[in-house]
């Protein structure tokens, strides 16, 4: 029964009260049995028969629970680093599709990959994670477009979690129309809802169901017949929404009373009540928002009328091309207006909130899973202002040491 000691702050993020309000513990200790929490609260009050139990120091750090990073593109082959030149050069991302890159040319490139070499690359970039106080992430399928390679790329997720990996999977066979159905659409998107999700569901390969909802990628329509069918199949609706026009996302993820609506760069403030009214948990990607050159999303509204934001690092070749979940709550302090405390919520709580797990994950509390990360700054606040690589020193997931840069 290991006890955390030497804690200059603790953060619990418990689901209650406002975003802003995170529940901090000073001098405190948190003691763990097996994978749970077992008690939280003041080292001075830490009750006798755990004192003689065996301690970790926390050396005067800041803890918090594990990262969650609920937004991401984990798997898939190549780069496309010469995008990022021709935005830096005026490019549009939709100028830059239209010419045959874009989320195709990754789909050409992941469609020729094996496997096993996913698996290794994914395995590669979750050992940099973890080191980053990342215990759990949501990774979509996507750069596949057809029934042999979203149910590849989705097995491949299966086989990470197998492997010990907490990872939550998502069905993006709706993130753009392949080129073979350029011209059909209403063909493929029969093949998603009477071939790959069926599929998918049988084989219990994914939770959610997503789409990229989009003036170049799939309507109103086209996504809500998709979505449906998710939902009919047991998959809980996410969206990509309005991240590039005012696509009607937001009000298509209330009336679906989807569990998350993602990017929310154009969302039109008419469809915020609805969208709390429905409990979406709304989903700031801030790197993407750097990489495109285009405004974030402005959060104060959504937090003002109560809907529950969540950051993430949209990871993925093209637009967000790293898994520094760290950078992006920065980022979301600087360029969606977030503080540092709701930033920390939109990480832990609501990130869990965001993939179904809030009941297990997402909070420093008798029960849940002991999953913390160690961070080297006296508060919150210097965290995220002072954004300096390296700064988690331990992560633990399940009460597992996954990484401690003090040994």
């Amino acid at each position: 029964m290991p006890v955390l000691k030497d804690i200059s702050r603790l953060a619990q993020c418990l689901n209650k009260g406002a975003q802003t309000e995170v529940h901090i513990i000073e001098e405190a200790a948190l003691v763990w049995t097996g994978s749970r929490v077992k008690w939280v609260g003041k080292e001075r009050e830490l009750p006798l028969d755990f004192r003689k139990e065996e301690c970790v120091s926390a050396r005067g750090a800041l803890v918090v629970p594990g990262l969650i990073d609920c937004h991401t593109h984990l798997c898939f082959a190549g780069w496309r680093a010469e995008e990022f030149e021709q935005r830096l050069l005026g490019r549009s991302y939709l100028d830059i599709a239209k010419a045959g890159g874009g989320i195709l040319s990754t789909v050409a490139k992941t469609r020729l990959a094996d496997a096993d070499s996913l698996k290794l690359r994914c395995e590669q970039f979750l050992k940099e994670i973890y080191e980053l106080g990342v215990t759990t992430l949501e990774c979509k399928s996507g750069y596949g477009l057809d029934l042999e390679n979203e149910i590849k790329v989705l097995e491949v997720y299966d086989h990470l979690r197998r492997a010990g990996h907490r990872i939550t999977s998502t069905l993006l066979a709706a993130h753009t129309f392949p080129t073979e159905f350029a011209a059909r659409r209403e063909d493929y998107i029969k093949l998603v809802c009477n071939e790959i999700i069926p599929q998918v569901a049988q084989r219990k390969l994914a939770s959610f169901c997503d789409v990229f909802l989009e003036e170049s990628a799939f309507s109103y329509s086209e996504a809500e017949e998709i979505l449906e069918c998710g939902l009919r199949y047991g998959l809980r609706s996410k969206i990509h929404a309005d991240q590039l026009t005012d696509s009607g996302g937001a009000k298509l993820a209330a009336k679906l009373k989807a569990i998350s609506a993602d990017h929310l760069e154009k969302l039109n403030p008419q469809h915020i009540p609805a969208m709390k009214q429905a409990g979406v948990i709304a989903v700031a990607l801030p790197v993407a928002s750097l990489y495109t050159k285009q405004p974030a999303l402005q959060v104060r509204s959504l937090i003002e009328a109560g809907v529950e934001v969540a950051v993430a690092t949209d990871f993925n070749p093209g637009s967000a091309p790293t898994f520094d979940l760290q950078l992006a709550m920065m980022l979301a302090c600087t360029m969606c207006g977030m503080t540092p405390t709701e930033v920390l919520k939109g990480v832990s709580i609501y990130a869990a909130k965001a993939i179904g797990l809030e009941d297990q994950i997402g909070s420093l509390e008798p029960g849940k899973l002991a999953d913390f990360a160690v961070i080297d700054a006296p508060d919150i606040n210097h965290w995220m202002y002072n954004f300096t690589p390296g700064r988690c020193r331990m992560t633990y997931r399940a009460g597992e040491k996954l990484f401690d840069s003090f040994a």
